[in-house]
């Protein structure tokens, strides 16, 4: 069992307080995390602080440090893939249900994407022929705050803006899949100089400290609505800079011409992926009543086809449900929408034995109103609701506190993009779902988050502005 060490002002910490992290797939523990005392975590936060004066003036160096971060994840991918794969669960290899390679490689991208990205500031034109331009300046020490389902890659796609802008970091993981990130701390030491990126562990009661610690002035938290909600509370008494990045319950509609046998791999894949544990997959289905039972049939036959297990058998198609809680309340859903009359059309239940294993499951005659459908599952359970109206499919679909990612799919694009505008969700698309290209921005709307992650607007919200007014006299 290995013995993972926080980095805190580019040093390895240990503790003398830890706890396991376990295999999702088996049980087994596959690496004892610290736990971070709150004087540790001053410590960071102290030396992210006294390291933001000088990492903030030279954005030339802060590109180049960026590239040679991207090199050393690559060097380094094989072994973080295994990690990754060890304690999330995840397949090592399967790309179109989600991997860790991929998760590596896109990580890799970020910070290449990032060190290209231009801050140059923008000139206001001007008729007293003073010179008025406004510049992107960093905030300071940035608390960024990551999840279980894309430990790596989250934490990447927040890190990278944040020191490209001139802030420094102190990260904490999930307590969940601490393991890998802590692994890319003492790794990307090697490339930053002490003090700029810090790397913490422990669970929610650390998070809370972080919000509120007085030299903290920007929060990046992508988890639960719930959570989401505290972390905006408490950023609120300093007026901390907040993004958030919170829950989604991602409507797909189907509308009366598609084609199902075209359409439902890739309506599989965008519910599917990840074991189904990502906040921008498709979480119901809303089905023309006259293509339901084709849509249903087609699906559950997908289904059954997957090959689930362990992450680390190359045959891997789908790994497990990464944690207990999460595990549960799955299981508690289908239960419920099982009680509730719904028909099982493929799975239904969980798999025996020592891993969070659960049967991709396909729920047929279910309505709004159902646990399942009302609320987001984050797992390998899919419902599928029928309509008979466009108009109805789209008061359903908008019918919830989240407004995260939502999908139309028709043989006719024109007709299936006459819908986009009337889905309250940050980003919408035809005949696909989860397409996200590093330069385009991610945003939620109502519960789904405050802020936008990913692109330029990503790194802008690492920065506040600065006008700048020169007169000449």
């Amino acid at each position: 069992m290995n013995q993972f060490s926080m980095t805190i002002n580019g040093s390895r910490v240990s503790t003398s307080s830890g706890y396991d992290v376990l295999n999702p797939s088996t049980g087994e523990v596959v690496g004892r995390a610290p736990l971070c005392s709150p004087q540790q975590l001053g410590a960071a936060v102290e030396a992210a602080d006294r390291a933001y004066r000088t990492w903030r003036g030279d954005e030339s160096v802060r590109r180049e440090t960026l590239r040679a971060i991207a090199g050393i994840i690559r060097e380094h991918a094989a072994e973080l893939a295994s990690l990754l794969s060890l304690e999330q669960g995840k397949p090592v290899t399967s790309f179109e249900l989600g991997d860790a390679t991929t998760e590596i490689e896109i990580c890799a991208m970020y910070f290449d994407y990032y060190a290209d990205l231009d801050l140059s500031p923008e000139i206001v034109p001007s008729d007293d022929g003073s010179r008025i331009a406004i510049h992107r300046r960093p905030l300071g020490v940035a608390a960024l705050i990551t999840p279980w389902n894309f430990p790596a890659y989250l934490s990447s796609w927040k890190v990278a803006p944040a020191l490209l802008a001139g802030n420094t970091v102190v990260l904490k993981p999930s307590e969940f899949t601490p393991l890998t990130v802590l692994r890319m701390g003492q790794l990307f030491s090697q490339a930053l100089p002490p003090g700029v990126f810090n790397v913490v562990a422990g669970d929610g009661s650390l998070g809370q400290l972080m919000t509120t610690h007085p030299l903290v002035r920007k929060i990046s938290f992508t988890g639960s609505t719930v959570t989401g909600k505290k972390v905006a509370a408490a950023a609120a008494q300093d007026l901390k800079r907040v993004t958030l990045e919170l829950g989604g319950n991602d409507p797909a509609i189907v509308l009366d011409d598609v084609d199902v046998d075209q359409i439902a791999p890739q309506i599989f894949n965008a519910s599917f992926g990840n074991a189904g544990q990502v906040c921008t997959n498709i979480k119901r289905v809303y089905v023309h009543r006259s293509k339901y039972d084709e849509v249903v049939e087609a699906l559950a036959e997908l289904a059954k086809s997957v090959r689930v297990g362990d992450g680390h058998d190359p045959r891997t198609q789908l790994g497990p449900i990464n944690n207990r809680p999460q595990f549960e309340r799955v299981r508690d859903l289908v239960n419920d929408a099982k009680s509730s009359g719904a028909r099982v059309a493929a799975g239904g239940s969980a798999i025996e034995g020592a891993g969070f294993f659960f049967q991709p499951t396909i729920l047929a005659n279910v309505s709004d109103g159902t646990r399942i459908v009302d609320e987001e599952q984050f797992g390998p359970a899919l419902p599928i609701v029928s309509f008979d109206t466009e108009e109805e499919a789209v008061a359903r679909a908008n019918n919830s506190h989240y407004g995260l990612t939502a999908s139309v799919w028709s043989s006719d694009s024109t007709r299936a993009a006459s819908l986009l505008p009337q889905l309250e969700s940050g980003t919408v698309w035809t005949n696909a779902h989860n397409r996200f290209p590093l330069d385009q921005p991610f945003a939620g709307q109502k519960w789904s988050g405050i802020g936008a992650e990913n692109g330029r607007d990503g790194l802008l919200g690492y920065t506040q502005i600065q006008v700048t007014h020169e007169v000449h006299g």
